[in-house]
């Protein structure tokens, strides 16, 4: 089996700053950083570093030419990557304080941007078994969700940034809908009959995660794992590609929460973004050596 990733890919530049800042505030960063980020691209390391064949889908500029070297370093198949000569890289602005709370702008460039045609002659290749992931940060998210669905895979929706609109063209097509706590509340609160999604991954930070069968009704929680933190950026994202990972390599759900949550806990105590996520080695070494 395999994943496949309909997702990001961003330039990330880092500001480390002693608060963030208030309107009108300008603020000296006694720190910088040039990284590679996105949520797409994020979830593609986490799940490739994890062990899983990773395709990634997507679209960059022309240049950038570093940006598919570190995918390509991370295990990824990169083939599929739209080299778009008219549009510019996706790139984030992302300020961190000395807490490790971050606030961040996006330039979305050519995530926004993708070949549909294209995007569904590459996706051909996805077979019964294999897993879509998804995020709210390129174009042709339905499109993809729908051809993949139609082979037989699973698709896993990472509804994030929350757009309500986004999130209901593409519902129809999701397997498992992952959110956090706040875009969770957002949800409910649109649609109290619930998303008519087979399960719901839901990340709490430092209280954890769980997920919700909502055809059973069961519920799985996962506690987090105490550590001190560095830079939260793309923990998220770390845990939504780990978790797809154990679950392509045949973990049940208990496993692959526990291996996500392991993951998360170890890139927060390191800055940086994709850059900054661990290899299945090092997630399996912290784990032996926490409580089950």
């Amino acid at each position: 089996m395999a994943i496949w990733n309909l997702g990001s890919i961003n330039i990330d530049h880092v500001y480390r700053l002693p608060h963030l800042p208030q309107p009108g505030e300008t603020l000296a960063a006694h720190g910088y950083g040039l990284g590679l980020g996105g949520k797409g691209a994020n979830q593609s390391v986490a799940a490739a570093r994890a062990g899983s064949v990773t395709h990634h889908l997507g679209a960059m500029g022309a240049g950038d030419d570093w940006v598919v070297a570190r995918l390509d370093a991370a295990g990824i198949r990169t083939g599929a990557i739209q080299r778009l000569p008219k549009q510019a890289t996706g790139h984030a602005i992302i300020l961190l304080d000395a807490e490790a709370e971050n606030a961040i702008v996006i330039h979305p460039g050519a995530n926004r941007a993708i070949d549909e045609a294209r995007l569904t002659r590459d996706l051909a290749g996805i077979a019964p078994g294999d897993l879509l992931l998804l995020q709210n940060e390129t174009s042709a998210q339905p499109e993809a969700a729908c051809a993949a669905k139609a082979r037989g895979a699973r698709v896993i929706y990472s509804a994030a940034p929350f757009d309500l609109a986004a999130v209901c063209a593409v519902l129809p097509h999701v397997t498992i809908l992952a959110m956090n706590e706040g875009e969770a509340a957002q949800l409910a609160a649109a649609m109290p009959q619930g998303p008519g999604v087979e399960a719901m991954l839901i990340t709490k930070g430092a209280k954890g995660a769980e997920y919700r069968d909502l055809r059973t009704g069961a519920v799985h929680h996962q506690p987090a794992f105490r550590v001190d933190p560095v830079d939260t950026t793309g923990a998220g994202d770390t845990f939504a590609g780990y978790f797809a990972a154990g679950l392509d390599q045949g973990l049940d759900v208990a496993q692959a929460l526990r291996l996500a949550s392991g993951a998360a806990a170890l890139k927060v105590t390191r800055p940086g973004a994709g850059d900054a996520i661990p290899s299945r080695a090092e997630v399996e070494a912290f784990l032996a050596n926490q409580p089950i």
